[in-house]
């Protein structure tokens, strides 16, 4: 049975076609003539994978700050992966699950959707396309987009975003960076002049943040995110970031090592690079031990206290609680035969060592 508010949200939120005409130069002044997107494909009823394959075809207005290195969960190397078709041992989140913040964001859309135009007045519908850059040469520039703002000279597009516990901190500034190049590659696309971005926060606040079309900036992220697509034409990944993303990302690339020995003691470049490795690893050593004697110089001073206040800030030192354990060793020992019935091989990793 459909809830009052999901019921209310599909009467608010339609599911119509197509964008309107971009707004005329006499109501924006300082905004050039545009072309509308083009609709690469509908999406309604489409079936997730296919809907995947289609965003392999270019970039997509939330693959943007990956593709420049500015998205803090995917790197531009995994997203190199994803679209080269190199991820099929990348782990995915699942859609169904409800532990992931995307569930609850698919699921909380419609109403962020519903509320929004509840509190600013305007209507907003579906646009179930993949919309696709007008100009030719930028035909690898696609786009989602969460609602269709209708009726309003201001603001043209509806971009809904939930924030959970983890999340909210992203928040505290406005719009974080990742979120508005989001929105700026949707204004690029579609030519539209501004968008509002509707953001739930901790599931019961709701932010409205205004984005308004800036020509250089978008000029500069389409030639960062060029410069990504490149490399995905030419088959060549970009650097890693040194985020986890890309750390996955390289894992998965190369699992298995093969016993060849390179030698690259004429290579400046990266023998540059190890001594710089060499050099780091050198002052985070000294800097934990650093950090161990601040933190045992405390402990010291505690003695049996749980908790202890400080200007800037407090600590605790409490016993956790004692919990139960299986003495596998000693059970093998007892019952040799388990450890044939429930043997189980455990995948290796590559480990990476400085000799």
């Amino acid at each position: 049975m459909q809830s009052q508010a999901h019921v209310q949200a599909q009467s608010h939120v339609q599911s119509l076609p197509v964008l309107p005409a971009p707004l005329s130069p006499s109501q924006h002044p300082q905004h050039t003539r545009t072309r509308p997107a083009l609709r690469l494909v509908k999406t309604k009823d489409m079936p997730r994978e296919e809907w995947l394959t289609i965003r392999r075809k270019g970039i997509g207005s939330s693959d943007a700050a990956a593709a420049v290195g500015l998205n803090p969960y995917k790197s531009a190397l995994e997203l190199w992966m994803e679209k080269t078709g190199r991820d099929v041992a990348l782990a995915r989140d699942d859609v169904d699950d409800e532990s992931t913040p995307a569930y609850w964001g698919n699921i909380l859309e419609p109403i962020v959707a519903l509320h929004y135009a509840r509190r600013s007045g305007h209507r907003v519908r579906r646009i179930n396309a993949v919309l696709q850059h007008p100009d030719p040469k930028l035909d690898w520039m696609l786009a989602n987009i969460d609602r269709e703002v209708i009726g309003s000279n201001e603001v043209q597009i509806l971009e809904c975003k939930t924030a959970g516990i983890n999340g909210v901190r992203l928040w505290k500034g406005g719009v974080p960076e990742y979120v508005r190049i989001q929105v700026m590659h949707q204004l690029a696309v579609t030519g539209k002049q501004a968008a509002d971005v509707a953001v739930l926060l901790g599931g019961q606040n709701l932010e409205i943040h205004r984005i308004e079309r800036d020509e250089a900036e978008i000029q500069d992220l389409i030639e960062k995110e060029r410069q990504f697509w490149q490399h995905v034409v030419m088959d060549t990944p970009p650097p890693a970031d040194g985020s986890p993303s890309s750390d996955r990302a390289l894992r998965t690339l190369h699992p298995e090592d093969d016993g060849q020995r390179l030698d690259f003691r004429h290579d400046a470049q990266l023998s540059a690079t190890f001594q710089q490795l060499l050099e780091v690893r050198e002052v985070i050593a000294a800097q934990e031990k650093r950090e161990s004697t601040l933190k045992q110089t405390l402990q010291q001073a505690m003695g049996d206290a749980s908790f202890a206040m400080f200007e800037l800030g407090s600590v605790s030192w409490k016993k956790s609680k004692d919990s139960l354990g299986l003495d596998i060793k000693a059970l093998l020992k007892d019952m040799p035969k388990l450890e044939q019935l429930y043997a189980m091989v455990k995948p290796g990793s590559r480990r990476f060592l400085i000799e």
